[in-house]
């Protein structure tokens, strides 16, 4: 039906530019033309759309970092100083120790570029995985493990915990997770991130039940902004204090683009090496286990 319209339309448009250019010929290959020129509509559509992923990336459940962030229901701070054997936001002053964690991958367009980097650098780091991509991509999740880095439950989906606002949802995402990774990596996580850093007193105290550290950070990248790979890095570097935990990214929705993150790495790592900086995971930053 779509197209039948779309052909009468065009001819109608055909038919009027030779009514008014004087031309009284009758097109007796109107039909031939109106195919054609949908053809060549239908061709243009083709192009203009960009090439099927093989495997679909699964999206945040909750939308994007960047309009996800835009709420902020209670300050982690807060939430720090009312649960201090639960919520973790840095390491301690006395030591040059920062550690370097990562959210929402594995993402196969960006995450194994993040880990050629911090391999090339030596760096170990710390990343918060979604139950949901690590099914998808468990290749990616072993090779955080093989070579040296720590994983932590990031939630299935990524859900806004507090826009769901209910202990169920917590639980069944959590221990979603929690399944995918033990089959995968041979241990249960201790650490959790929330999506987008949102808690409240409720949840902070359900994961306290369930055993989990809750890690938020000190020092954002602000790389889910998609900043230029300079700013991602002075974001960070101008932040970094001993006991740092810093937040980036490596992987997105499906628009999302981490090429900065990668890049900015570049800068910050060899930087803060320079500056007397050692690179540890975040159980070791603040001595605390990886695993129930």
């Amino acid at each position: 039906m779509r197209r039948e319209i779309l052909k009468m339309l065009l001819m109608s448009v055909l038919l009027f530019c030779v009514f008014v250019n004087g031309n009284t010929t009758v097109l007796a290959e109107e039909e031939s033309i109106g195919d054609h020129l949908l053809e060549l509509w239908g061709s243009k559509d083709k192009k203009d759309q960009p090439q099927q992923r093989e495997q679909e990336i699964p999206d945040p459940a909750g939308g994007p970092e960047y309009s996800g962030r835009v709420r902020q229901p209670v300050s982690n701070i807060i939430l720090q100083q009312k649960y201090p054997n639960t919520v973790v936001l840095r390491g301690p002053l006395t030591e040059n120790k920062v550690a370097l964690t990562f959210d929402d991958g594995p993402d196969p367009r960006f995450t194994n570029q993040v880990l050629d980097v911090l391999k090339e650098f030596n760096v170990p780091a710390t990343f918060f995985v979604l139950g949901k991509r690590a099914e998808t991509y468990p290749d990616i999740v072993r090779r955080m493990v093989k070579e040296g880095h720590i994983i932590g439950n990031h939630t299935y989906s990524h859900t806004d915990l507090s826009k769901a606002a209910d202990i169920e949802t917590l639980v069944r995402e959590v221990n979603q997770t929690e399944d995918v990774l033990v089959n995968l990596i041979g241990y249960r996580p201790k650490l959790f991130r929330a999506p987008y850093g949102f808690l409240y007193d409720e949840l902070v105290e359900k994961l306290a039940e369930m055993n989990y550290t809750v890690v938020g950070w000190s020092a954002d990248s602000l790389d889910w902004r998609e900043l230029p790979p300079e700013d991602i890095a002075y974001n960070v570097l101008s932040n970094v204090e001993p006991g740092a935990i810093i937040l980036m990214h490596d992987g997105g929705e499906q628009e999302a683009d981490r090429t900065g993150t990668i890049k900015a790495l570049r800068q910050i790592i060899p930087t803060l090496k320079e500056q007397g900086f050692e690179f540890v995971t975040v159980p070791d930053l603040v001595n605390i286990p990886y695993q129930k």
